[in-house]
This record gives structure tokens, sequence and C-alpha cells, in this order.
């Protein structure tokens, strides 16, 4: 089963043990806020030498669904056009979530990547545990995330409470499936980025093998080491070379970036 690049960047940017209906259940949004906007930079590399390969964004607006104060968040990804000779991306991910309690009530993709086209429109009932698709009504556990509304819900965990080595599971619906997946805290370091210079927080997520990544823990993801919490570089060898992704613009965070030591 193919993932994608929107697919990838939602599960390294993800969340000892917590089950469902205790305090994992109960996070608040205290991260981001309406007009948020994060741009994204895509580098591939087979002999060492990274190239631009792609671009990522992620969009947060404030709307209604169904008489429901949600956030709608809209993620689109693309490969550079000197490149689609090789692997054409055009992916387009959107999520509508509770404002209060952050769990997801829809969940659009409409993903065309190297040929490969796929459309999914999922609805989540919180109350009942089911995701309803085209495929038909799925059985789902209590505070089930989709790709987008999972990264907007991490971005609000208190990483303080967790030491290094610390593994924190959640759980995605994707492709009509439940995925049982998890990230591993490694800590707080220094990284430098394309764009400049942070304190960041460390990850290594289990990703789900597909036709580009690798199963198991070999990506390694930083998130600002601030109140945002968001992503800043995710690197990760791939079936033939590494990817690279670096954070490369905003707009409207809720707090400043004060985890910028310096800029580039």
């Amino acid at each position: 089963m193919r993932k994608n690049i929107l697919f990838t960047l939602a599960a390294m940017l993800m969340f000892t043990r917590l089950s469902a209906g205790d305090d994992f259940c109960g996070i608040r949004n205290t991260a981001f806020q309406n007009g948020e906007k994060i741009d994204f930079t895509i580098y591939y590399s087979v002999i060492g030498l990274y190239v631009n390969a792609g671009n990522a964004s992620f969009t947060t607006t404030l709307e209604k669904l169904n008489n429901k104060s949600v956030y709608h968040v809209v993620g689109d990804g693309s490969s550079n056009s000197n490149y689609d000779w090789i692997f054409k991306v055009r992916d387009k991910y959107e999520t509508y979530f509770d404002t209060a309690t952050l769990q997801p009530y829809k969940f659009l993709r409409d993903a065309n990547e190297g040929g490969y086209k796929i459309y999914e429109n999922v609805t989540f009932n919180q109350k009942a545990n089911t995701a309803v698709t085209a495929k038909g009504v799925f059985k789902v556990p209590n505070c089930v995330q989709d790709v987008l509304s999972s990264i907007y819900y991490a971005r609000n965990i208190n990483f303080n409470n967790y030491k290094s080595g610390d593994k924190i599971p959640f759980n995605m619906f994707l492709d009509n499936e439940v995925y049982s997946l998890y990230i591993k805290y490694d800590g707080k370091e220094k990284i430098k980025t394309k764009y400049g210079k942070f304190n960041a927080i460390k990850f290594k997520p289990l990703l789900v093998k597909g036709t580009i990544f690798e199963g198991g823990e070999n990506m390694t993801v930083w998130v600002s080491d601030d109140a945002n919490h968001i992503p800043l570089r995710i690197e990760s060898p791939i079936v033939v070379g590494t990817i690279k992704v670096d954070m490369m613009g905003y707009e409207n965070l809720r707090y400043p970036l004060s985890s910028m030591i310096s800029k580039r």
C-alpha cells in the first residue's frame, strides 16, 4: 500500500503509555490558532548532495461544520515541475476537528503520486466510535485521529512529562484501517536547518512500511522547543537515497518562535 508525502509528514510529527479514556483524550489546544500557515521544502539526495524536490504547506482556519465550531486544516504537497517526469506528486489533505476536544469530524484525501490516485472521504462519529467511508462503517478506538488532526493534537502534548526513550502511542485511521503507532521521544538538542538554528525536541516515529519509506524507527523528527511545537526538520532514508524536510516559512503562530537561536 502506497503512503504519500503528506501521510509521511503526518506520521513523523505524532505523539509512558496512556490508554484511551484517560489524559490522552483530554488535551486542549494551547499551541496553534486561526490563520496559522507553515511551509516546508522537501530535499532529496542519492549521492550526498541534496536538491530541492518539492514543497508542502499546512494552513489552519476557524469554521463551522454542522453548526459546530471546528478547525479546518488543509495540507498541500507537490513535487517540483523539474522532477515530475521522475515522480509526480499532487496531494491535498483536509481535516475538520473540534476546537475543544481536537477530535476529528471529517477527513478528505485527494492524492496523486507517481500515477497512483486515491480519493478518501471519512466521517467520524466519536460518540459511537465509528468511521464511515465509501467502503462501509468501521469500528474505531476512543480518541482516534486522522492524518492531519494527529499532528495538531500532538502539538499540544506536554513533552516535559516524558523522559528520553519513552514511547508515546496513538491510533490513526487511514485507508479503512486503524494503525497503532507511536513516537519514541529522544530528548532535546540544538538543530541547524535551512531556515536557522533552533532548540528542538527530537523524535523517532514508528512508520508503516510503504513503497517509499521503510518501516521501523529509521526516521528522525525535530519540533520547536517552545509553546508552538512546530515541525522544524525531518530526515529519513528511503528505498533509494535520503530525504530531508525543512520548515522554511510560517505565518500567524500563536506564540513567538522563541526556540530560534539564529536565522540563516
